[in-house]
């Protein structure tokens, strides 16, 4: 007979502490997980040249605003120079940047529980945690993409496709688990666990969940946290009664939070919510004694203490009874004090429509505010694991707190980018698990395995025979025969980055080894940024360059755990071509001597001014020109929308774009967006569909040959990057 869930519940507990301790030795050896600084974000989504994008005309204040915002202005500069401390040194003035975090949220804790030379350990730094996990609801949340009908289009519009999730972002989005709710319960509870690791001894956690599992998961956090420090079980009305309701079962319109802290002297403000109208109309007397309005209340069972000091404080009222009565003063009055049941806050489907950024479990900022407010001091630091739409991000933003969010799906992760840049964010780092695929692999083929036994399963995949050992030391090439063609096939390793030298090195052993051979194909995982012109420049047509499915590795995991293995993959795996993106020539005018806008200052009145330096200024102009996709027979989607995609993608590609930045000044490491556009941005062109395709941007006179570069995301979430010397400069 199947165990219930009660019985489970112990030997899920004790595996995912033995995961967490496994985790947490990891932290401490050579090999910790680190996270790879993808891009600081330096919110600034304006457009300096409005004529460039066929705007007729604007004002001349519009003009001033748009212009000092695209000016690499004098706080963005010191955040740069300080962000290139932070990230090449140790970091010796322990700067803080704000992070979004894309990966999986357990590797995402272990590299901040190991800290590097460039971030310091946040193990027990963190004042607040707050997390809106899946709520094992059987819920598949779609990934839904919308892009704009093509120009001059009969009844010309929008065009939808539904993406299925790929296999690493099913956690993400589909809330079905494979082996029902205990599959749940050991995913949530070795991340439970490394979470208390990160809370300071004031720190607390909000676990926001439904009635599927919550009952289950506060036993789990009884357990981690200790049954003494569970504070509350808050209760939220999310949603109203409607008048259809479910046959059989009272309307489900509440939410839970389960509220720990991980000591008896955790931080906790109480916080107040204003009084009603019908509240305020009591206070209707006043003394005119500059102490305000006041109600009556009745003085119940005070102590004679209590009513001798009411006396000396001239608190006491007497009616024409001659009854006593005490004065109750509105300023002593916060408000009401918050309970555990919370009415007044709307979902963002009601109440909160403004804010809604099209993500499916969005939760509204009031709600956040509250918990930010109660459980995190003023420049606190709050982390979310699950970052969704990024609102815990946004209202940390807007309150003053510190904050780091993650999230494993990609169309998350530029919800929140989007959402940050939206509302002028302070720059934050846009971050990755370092050798993701690394760690992948040895989650998946032990923590022993060797390149060679992952290279001979990709080799497999893709159709190719191994080479033997004394031609094949690194077990890393394989053929293929047929048709009279010899194909050599390359399985590049997870912690390399393919670039030109590798696809060299091809070439060269397609010519060279066993006679030669026809082509070869190159299978990577990651990429140069500028390998789509490395292959142009070769224009090698026996040359082909494939990109390994970047969620493999959790396919692979998936699959062992099967009947069959491997062979369940045989003929699934979809090696596609790599998406590349090209630009014009980057033109550049010289002005000497003008004004350089370094931003605006506001004095104690209010009062904008501009401020101004004198020196030499390069305006740079960039425009895109052309961007291929990855294959569209890659891409999760059934025949009808794939054939919607490819036509699209035919004839008007970058209105593929969801996403692209520019660093002006790009120094071969990190990239710094100092300025970007993105879909929904309609205050560059008014066009919700489409990026604009041009940008300007003032920068200072560098003397040195300047690099630009540009990177893309499109609606899918794949990125490519581009990177330029500007070449022609005019006076």
């Amino acid at each position: 007979m199947a165990k219930s869930l009660l019985e489970q519940l112990p030997e899920i507990v004790k595996e995912g502490r033995r995961a967490a301790e496994k985790i947490l030795e990891s932290i401490e050896g050579r090999h910790k997980i680190a996270l790879q600084t993808r891009e600081i974000v330096m919110p600034n989504k304006d457009v300096a040249q409005a004529t460039l994008f066929g705007r007729s005309s604007q004002s001349v204040s519009q003009s001033v605003s748009q212009s000092v915002s695209q000016s690499v202005s004098q706080s963005n500069r010191e955040f740069l120079d300080s962000s290139s401390q932070a990230l090449s040194t140790q970091n010796p003035q322990n700067i803080w940047h704000n992070r979004l975090i894309y990966g999986d949220n357990l590797l995402a804790m272990a590299a901040l529980l190991a800290g590097d030379e460039t971030t310091p350990s946040l193990r027990g730094q963190v004042d607040l945690i707050y997390i809106d996990p899946p709520f094992d609801s059987k819920a598949d949340y779609r990934t839904k993409v919308t892009l704009p009908a093509l120009r001059g289009a009969e009844g010309a519009g929008s065009i939808e496709l539904e993406q299925k999730p790929t296999v690493i972002e099913q956690f993400a989005y589909s809330d079905t688990w494979a082996d029902g709710t205990a599959s749940y319960l050991a995913m949530m509870t070795p991340r439970l666990i490394l979470m208390r690791e990160l809370l300071s001894d004031t720190g607390s956690i909000y676990v926001h969940l439904d009635w599927h599992v919550g009952h289950y998961v506060k036993l789990i956090l009884d357990e981690v946290f200790g049954k003494d420090n569970f504070s509350n079980e808050i209760s939220w009305k999310r949603g109203r009664v409607v008048t259809r309701t479910t046959s059989g079962q009272f309307p489900r319109v509440t939410d839970y939070l389960y509220f720990y802290k991980k000591s008896s002297n955790g931080y906790f403000e109480r916080t107040f919510k204003p009084y009603s109208d019908s509240t305020l109309v009591l206070y209707k007397y006043n003394d005119n004694d500059g102490r305000g309005i006041y109600r009556l209340q009745e003085l119940r069972d005070y102590s004679e203490k209590y009513l001798q000091n009411f006396r000396v404080e001239n608190r006491i009222y007497i009616d024409e009874n001659g009854r006593e009565y005490l004065k109750q003063y509105l300023e002593d009055k916060e408000g009401v004090a918050i309970s555990d049941y919370w009415d007044d806050i709307e979902s963002v489907a009601y109440g909160s429509r403004s804010e809604a950024t099209g993500y499916t479990t969005q939760k509204p900022e009031k709600l956040i505010e509250r918990i930010l407010n109660a459980s995190c001091p003023e420049n606190g630091l709050v982390l979310d694991f699950f970052g969704g739409s990024g609102t815990t991000a946004a209202v940390a933003e807007k309150i003053g707190r510190r904050w780091v969010t993650t999230d494993l799906g990609k169309p998350a992760c530029m919800i929140m980018r989007k959402r940050l840049i939206d509302q002028d964010a302070q720059p934050f780092l846009y971050q990755a698990i370092g050798d993701y695929q690394v760690e992948a692999a040895k989650n998946t083929l032990g923590r022993s395995f060797r390149m060679g036994d992952l290279a001979g399963i990709v080799l497999s995949l893709y159709g190719a025979t191994p080479l033997n050992a004394d031609d094949n030391p690194t077990r890393n090439l394989g053929n293929i025969t047929g048709g009279g063609v010899k194909t050599l096939v390359l399985a590049d390793s997870p912690n390399k980055v393919t670039g030109a030298a590798t696809l060299r090195r091809a070439q060269t052993l397609r010519d060279t080894l066993l006679g030669g051979f026809d082509k070869v194909v190159v299978l990577g995982w990651n990429f140069e940024p500028a390998i789509g012109e490395a292959i142009t420049g070769l224009n090698d047509e026996r040359l082909e360059v494939l990109v390994i499915p970047p969620d493999l590795m959790d396919r692979l995991k998936k699959a062992s755990s099967k009947k069959g293995g491997l062979k369940e993959l045989s003929g699934k795996v979809r090696f596609s071509s790599l998406q590349y993106l090209t630009i014009e020539p980057i033109k550049c005018v010289r002005s000497s001597q003008s004004p350089v806008i370094a931003g605006l200052t506001r004095n104690p009145h209010g009062e904008e001014t501009l401020n101004q330096v004198q020196g030499d200024t390069d305006m740079l102009t960039v425009r895109l020109k052309n961007y291929v996709l990855l294959s569209p027979d890659a891409i999760n989607l059934d025949e009808a929308n794939r054939l919607k995609l490819q036509e699209i993608a035919n004839a008007e590609p970058l209105a593929l774009i969801e996403y692209w930045a520019v660093d002006p000044d790009y120094d071969g490491k990190v990239f710094r967006s100092v300025w970007q556009d993105y879909r929904g941005n309609v205050e560059s062109d008014g066009d919700p569909l489409r990026v604009v395709t041009s940008a300007v941007i003032t920068v200072p006179v560098k003397d040195t040959p300047r690099k630009v570069c540009v990177r893309v995301v499109d609606v899918f979430g794949f990125e490519a990057e581009v990177v330029a010397e500007v070449v022609e400069v005019q006076a």
